[in-house]
């Protein structure tokens, strides 16, 4: 794909498991904002796995975490007319398993900013295969502030 994640446009050297471009052992989430979701395609691997072709529910938080996380910066991001998201991490969130998640075949991330107050925003997240929902998350995501670890991680 030529177009540029949100993480690579913005995070070229973020080094997080889950969503970092830097990490080459990481799970490397590439999110696009469209419309008012950012979405997210992902191709698991082997080594993801919990059992034969299920997908491990620990990287289906990590998954649904980090694409929330990014639909929070990006949300932020616009509603401060800003050229660049904020740093922003995990305050809360909470992951509902609907279903095995199958590990061969591609799977589509989709979230969207439901509620923003000030440096906080709750978004809603969900992660599908062939059509049907495998999980669901429900998170609260923080800009931070200079003097927080996070800060200008990205």
């Amino acid at each position: 794909m030529a177009e540029l994640s949100l993480q690579e446009r913005y995070a070229p050297s973020n080094a997080c498991f889950g969503c970092g471009p830097a990490n080459p052992k990481g799970l490397r989430i590439r999110s696009f904002a469209l419309g008012d979701e950012v979405v997210a395609d992902w191709r698991p691997e082997p080594q993801y796995e919990a059992f034969p072709g299920v997908l491990n529910g620990g990287i289906i938080g990590a998954l649904l975490d980090c694409h929330c996380n990014w639909t929070a910066a990006y949300r932020l991001m616009g509603q401060r007319g800003a050229d660049h998201p904020p740093c922003t991490v995990t305050a809360e969130y909470a992951i509902q398993l609907k279903r095995p998640c199958p590990t061969d075949r591609v799977l589509h991330l989709r979230a969207k900013a439901v509620e923003t107050t000030g440096d906080r925003c709750v978004v809603e997240g969900s992660l599908e295969a062939d059509g049907k929902v495998r999980a669901t998350c429900r998170g609260t995501f923080v800009a931070v502030e200079p003097g927080h670890p996070a800060f200008h991680r990205w």
